[in-house]
């Protein structure tokens, strides 16, 4: 039986998971969730809690980047690896990026629109930040650091001929797109669960309060019940972000030609009641379900829900096991990690012939008779030493005299680099000279455009409003007034038989800065209608 613990590390908080595996047989033996201000003793204490001191440990990568290239299904290894390196440089080229400052891995899959082609999904990660994450491992056995988007598909069981899209809204939002049992695409949101703690955090001042908030939290329906103000605080910090997931995730199946069967829902976002029903209400036409790992069966429907709150720390964690997609190891194996656990060698001496009895020393060596084997080792011993050192003197001297050279190269190109930067500075001097002249002129600019611009501000202010106004306004949504009560102060009465919408007018226009200081009242609703004063001043 095998172990490995799985973390999923994101900003303030690690979901974990320790994993056995026996045979097919695949349990959770502890899991949870932790939040942290110091992450290293939030790890430790995790490692000690879940007594996972000396089993393997597995981790996900962060701020990757992902990218496609075509390539002919002909190339040989060698060459396709060639072509893809070609690729991605000269993608950092037009970037300008470096490309040694990237670790990369890529996955290969079919081609269904060209069967001479295949795809190729390339990940690459900062080498910078793919060392700070595995130093925070430092100390135990790190054997694991893979992408959260190759590794979620772990939790469920595909046939080949199923397309599905699993959504894990987790600090951002992963989209893998499955088709024919094979990851076929990938699409990072910055929209997810960090935006909606954090709006929330804003009001409770705690991470931890907010996350259970976001668990207690009910979406309603379009058959739901009617609300309490109480119930709404909280909506108007998570609608908007779950809308704008939704959408993405409709522009996404609208690119494919094939019909997915199944939209699976995983994360932190996944806690948030009836979020299913709310994204089938969107996706009508597929099934849309929270993702339960395939090997949890026979539990308490509560605990099914502790399970999928840390789906994400479950799959790292089988990714440490050997499951899922190969090739997506993002640490390097080092030599110490191919050896096995326990190496040894025997050294078996025979005993010596009757002739060599009396010998009360191995050192002491009769030339006149033949060596036996423990002689012949010592003696290969011995001149394998010596051939060491002769090797080690004269790659030293070799060395030393490169240090030398190079010392007083660097001593001159220092000596140039002074002269050099003299002559800067005295340049320096009179482009600051330059600059104050400048400054002035730009400054004088200035005021005469700030005394323009104030002038068309107040002209313009309210017919930019309107059509601002109408570019971002939902279809479900309707103005009943909107009033210039003050000088810059606009109140504006909407109402919709959707909350979400108004929600997402207001989200639109504080995001847009259509209005600055932006408040809104909590929906009253009346009959199927929810009525909302928003208000706020012109910019």
């Amino acid at each position: 039986m095998s172990s490995c613990l799985g973390l999923y590390i994101e900003e303030h908080l690690i979901k974990y998971a320790k994993v056995t595996k026996e045979r097919d047989n695949i349990k959770v033996e502890a899991f949870g969730v932790k939040f942290y201000d110091k992450i290293n003793d939030a790890i430790s204490q995790i490692i000690k809690e879940t007594y996972s001191q000396k089993i393997p440990i597995s981790i996900n990568i962060s701020e990757e980047m992902y990218n496609y290239f075509d390539m002919f299904s002909l190339l040989t290894k060698s060459d396709l690896q060639k072509a893809i390196k070609t690729e991605f440089d000269s993608y950092c080229t037009e970037k300008e990026y470096n490309p040694n400052a990237f670790e990369v891995r890529y996955a290969v899959t079919e081609n269904p629109t060209d069967k001479q082609k295949i795809k190729i999904i390339h990940i690459a990660e900062n080498k910078i930040e793919l060392n700070k994450r595995m130093q925070e491992i430092d100390g135990y056995k790190l054997v694991n650091v893979s992408p959260i988007s190759m590794s979620i598909p772990n939790l469920v069981k595909i046939n080949k001929d199923t397309n599905c899209i699993i959504v894990n809204i987790e600090e951002k939002t992963t989209i893998t797109t499955i088709l024919g049992n094979k990851i076929y695409n990938v699409d990072l949101l910055d929209e997810g669960s960090l935006d909606i703690l954090t709006k929330i955090n804003l009001k409770e001042n705690s991470y931890a309060k907010s996350y259970e908030i976001c668990k207690d939290t009910t979406i309603y329906t379009s058959e739901g019940k009617e609300l309490q103000n109480d119930e709404t605080t909280y909506l108007e910090d998570i609608m908007p972000t779950l809308f704008d997931i939704v959408e993405n995730v409709k522009k996404i199946m609208g690119n494919y030609t094939e019909r997915f069967e199944k939209v699976y829902i995983t994360g932190t976002g996944a806690l948030i009641n009836n979020v299913d029903l709310y994204f089938q209400e969107y996706l009508p036409d597929t099934t849309c379900e929270i993702l339960k790992p395939y090997f949890i069966n026979k539990v308490k429907d509560l605990s099914i829900k502790d399970y999928i709150e840390v789906n994400s720390a479950i799959s790292i964690g089988l990714m440490g096991l050997g499951e899922g997609i190969t090739g997506m190891n993002f640490k390097k194996q080092t030599l110490i990690d191919l050896l096995p656990d326990f190496l040894k060698q025997d050294i078996k001496i025979g005993k010596k012939s009757k002739e060599r009895k009396d010998h009360s020393n191995l050192l002491t060596w009769d030339l006149n008779q033949k060596l036996d084997n423990v002689e012949k080792n010592l003696l290969r011993g011995a001149i394998g030493l010596l051939l060491l050192i002769i090797v080690y003197t004269g790659f030293s001297s070799l060395l030393r005299t490169q240090i030398n050279k190079k010392q007083s190269e660097a001593q001159e190109s220092i000596n140039q680099t002074n002269s050099q930067i003299a002559l800067a500075n005295q340049d320096n001097e009179k482009i600051k000279t330059k600059i104050n002249d400048y400054e002035t002129l730009i400054k004088n600019l200035e005021e005469n455009n700030d005394k323009l611009l104030e002038r068309n501000k107040t002209r313009n202010a309210i017919p930019n409003l309107l059509n601002q106004i109408m570019s971002i306004i939902p279809e479900n949504v309707q103005l009943t007034s909107i009033e210039n009560t003050t000088d810059t102060h606009i109140v504006i009465n909407a109402q919709s038989n959707k909350y979400e919408q108004l929600g997402y007018l207001k989200a639109k226009i504080k995001t847009d800065v259509i209005l600055t200081n932006v408040i809104s009242t909590a929906g009253q609703k009346d009959n199927n209608n929810v009525t909302v004063k928003i208000e706020g001043d012109l910019p």
